[in-house]
């Protein structure tokens, strides 16, 4: 039993948005599959930190989480910025329950675990979000309040591994609101994803502020899942 993370699938089978016109994107669900079959097994876990589909509407993913119903490992799915067809969990795990996506959990407002480990999370916050106004503000407080409840539910005594979509800090930007709360409960390791191309240049992964940050962007990873732990 292990451990994964993978940032930033952005499935497309079951919408227009064709990925390998972008550099390192060719054949990538194809790649994809072969490394995920190659690495997990039926009693592995695999975090999606986020951008999982490009479908607009949850009832359009029923494809692309169709395919990842196929891949071995159970599934702990999170909100990226372009998961417009993100939901409200009730209404998500009703989808789920209809069409037998029996591998898919959901990190969000919520801790999960494994064994003795919290998964803790949410989408997170970005650079280029700041400075547009009270509306932002207001969005930012909601995704630190998010990752607080999340951080508070997995207790003091419990190591904790954080899963964010955006970066909390990159080369000439840090989100301190989010670092903070890393720091005040001892958060360890953090992964993210979101950055992509030229952008991945900048990602400040290693340790800063007593955590080891990590980026797990699909194509960053050559489409091949992270182990974790055992």
């Amino acid at each position: 039993m292990a451990l994964f993370v993978l940032g930033d699938p952005h499935l497309s089978l079951g919408a227009s948005k064709p990925m390998d016109i972008f550099p390192g994107w060719n054949d990538y669900v194809e790649r994809l599959e072969k490394n995920w079959r190659k690495l997990i097994r039926p009693e592995d876990t695999i975090v999606l930190a986020g951008d999982i589909s490009w479908a607009m509407r949850l009832t359009d993913t029923r494809k692309d989480f169709a395919f990842l119903q196929s891949l071995p490992g159970q599934k702990i799915i999170m909100k990226g910025n372009h998961d417009y067809w993100w939901n409200t969990a009730a209404k998500m795990q009703r989808f789920f329950d209809e069409h037998g996506l029996r591998s898919l959990e959901i990190l969000h407002n919520n801790c999960l675990y494994y064994n003795d480990i919290s998964l803790c999370g949410t989408r997170g916050w970005f650079y280029e979000l700041d400075n547009q106004g009270t509306h932002n503000e207001k969005m930012l407080a909601r995704e630190v309040g998010r990752l607080e409840i999340s951080l508070k539910m997995a207790g003091e005594s419990c190591e904790k591994i954080c899963f964010l979509h955006y970066p909390p800090l990159y080369q000439g930007y840090e989100c301190p609101e989010i670092l903070r709360l890393l720091q005040r409960y001892g958060v360890k390791e953090c992964y993210f994803g979101h950055l992509h191309g030229a952008a991945q240049k900048r990602a400040l992964e290693g340790r800063h502020y007593n955590t080891e940050f990590h980026l797990v962007a699909a194509d960053y990873l050559d489409f091949t899942p992270v182990k974790i732990c055992d």
